[in-house]
């Protein structure tokens, strides 16, 4: 990974006034600035150098601010990009996030705000490099074509029971929660069987009003009921040979379910208005979220057919009993994802992963789904961040919130002394804490040239131990240090504590 030893920021506009402006008000906070007159001069600068965060306007003769951003993605991929424009319109900001903008600041500026800015992309700069390991990915997508990712101990029970029941005709009922797999379940025992070369079809009972439902799975004849126009073929015929996956069978009714009863008894059906028997060879696969016992004692599920489904059981675990399991099911949907449409997401980083495998996902791995599906729209860059997470899986999380909305971590950069005078003022006085001694012999010590070098050793040792507590984060460190962010740089650089 390249060394950023200072934040270098390059502003590209065509308006000397204003490139001066923001390179005088950069450089005076310490910043390395360079400037460029055109999108076209701002390509190649970003091309022959590393720049933390660009300004970049977005009305400029030549190339404008969203065609050179457009090209920016590809020199400049780890680069903030803000776009600075005149006419905050809706559709300016729609273009400018879609083309990968970290945020962009409407003309004239706000002092306090291009310096908020910049703070903020200057640490999603170093959120970026710091989640960056260059692994390999956890798992290959080949070796999971049905879908069921995982290897944890509740996952390899589910496998095992696959394949003890898939070359079996055996009826098989899977349960679990909503949103856990059931269904890839189904399917992965009907392509490891004999009939896998058949059909394989799927209805959610639940969703099918219940006087439809009859005709789905057995078929009509013509003028059998109202609306029944012409002949249809149900899923039991079209399923002739294959497997039938009957999701939810709990929400069904009755009448029908003393006919799939009997389909599986005899083997045969009678279409809806229809005299002839028609002979089938379906193997069934049933699905429910519900407490098919408790439905059975209530007399809302016939007793003879639960028997009859409840051959053979494979409970899927909520993902919340498998959470070892999250960064091979997140990697797996990225690489789907890049594979479905035009992305650059690859990665989630660690602190990420980490609030993600403390969650309880109410919702199983559909939720988990659905989440990535929304970072990977929000993420800027390539990696996926704590802070692109939705909300509520944040406050779910205990201390996730904490490190990235903590008192300090609001403050604008024009308020960062008061912040360090209100956290130096709630320290004790060193006097009260009984260390007059011990400074009394460092002080003796670096006198008699016995140990010289005790001054830099402390303050090494405690700039190490900031840097550890913050995580690295240098607006935190400087803050709680009472130091501006170039002296802690120094030290970083001058004690090697890059990675402390």
């Amino acid at each position: 990974m390249t060394e950023h030893k200072s934040d270098r920021i390059l502003i590209i506009d065509d308006d000397d006034e204003i490139r001066y402006s923001l390179n005088r008000v950069l450089s005076s906070r310490g910043y390395e600035v360079e400037e460029a007159s055109s999108g076209e001069a701002g390509i190649e600068a970003a091309k022959a150098s590393i720049f933390q965060v660009i300004f970049l306007d977005n009305r400029m003769e030549g190339m404008s601010g969203l065609e050179t951003l457009q090209h920016l993605r590809t020199a400049a991929s780890e680069s903030m990009v803000i776009l600075m424009t005149a006419f905050g319109t809706t559709q300016t900001a729609i273009e400018a996030m879609k083309f990968g903008a970290f945020d962009y600041i409407i003309k004239p500026f706000d002092l306090k705000k291009v310096l908020d800015l910049t703070e903020k992309a200057l640490q999603s700069f170093a959120d970026l490099q710091k989640s960056r390991s260059g692994t390999a990915p956890l798992v290959n997508s080949e070796d999971y074509q049905e879908g069921i990712v995982g290897s944890s101990e509740p996952m390899q029970v589910v496998f095992k029971a696959i394949g003890q029941v898939a070359t079996s005709n055996v009826t098989v009922m899977v349960t679990g929660e909503s949103g856990t797999g059931k269904e890839l379940v189904a399917r992965c025992i009907h392509q490891h069987s004999l009939r896998s070369s058949k059909p394989f079809m799927a209805v959610n009972c639940a969703a099918i009003p219940d006087n439809l439902i009859e005709s789905e799975l057995f078929g009509h004849e013509k003028g059998s009921f109202t609306g029944a126009t012409q002949q249809r073929i149900g899923k039991f015929e079209l399923c002739d040979g294959g497997s039938l996956f009957l999701d939810e069978i709990g929400d069904m009714a009755l009448p029908t379910q003393t006919k799939i009863l009997r389909a599986l008894q005899e083997g045969e059906i009678q279409r809806v208005g229809g005299e002839k028997t028609i002979k089938v060879d379906v193997r069934l696969i049933a699905a429910t979220n519900r407490d098919l016992e408790k439905m059975v004692e209530e007399k809302s599920f016939r007793e003879d057919l639960y028997y009859r489904l409840n051959v053979m059981r494979i409970r899927i675990p909520s993902l919340r009993d498998r959470l070892s399991d999250v960064p091979s099911l997140v990697d797996f949907m990225l690489q789907r994802l890049q594979k479905d449409r035009r992305m650059t997401v690859k990665r989630v980083s660690d602190e990420a992963l980490r609030v993600m495998m403390q969650y309880s996902w109410p919702g199983n791995v559909r939720e988990l789904e659905n989440t990535i599906q929304r970072c990977v729209v929000i993420a800027q860059g390539d990696t996926v961040l704590k802070k692109d997470l939705p909300q509520e899986i944040l406050e779910a999380v205990p201390d996730a919130l904490t490190e990235s909305s903590g008192k300090e971590g609001l403050k604008s950069p024009l308020q960062k002394e008061e912040v360090r005078e209100e956290l130096i003022g709630n320290q004790p006085q060193l006097s009260t804490l009984g260390l007059d001694a011990l400074w009394d012999e460092v002080y003796q010590r670096m006198r008699e040239g016995t140990d010289r070098q005790l001054l830099q050793a402390a303050e090494m040792e405690i700039t190490r131990r900031v840097l550890k507590e913050t995580g690295g984060n240098q607006v935190k460190a400087s803050t709680l240090l009472g130091i501006t962010r170039a002296t802690l740089r120094k030290r970083i650089d001058s004690y090697g504590l890059a990675d402390a």
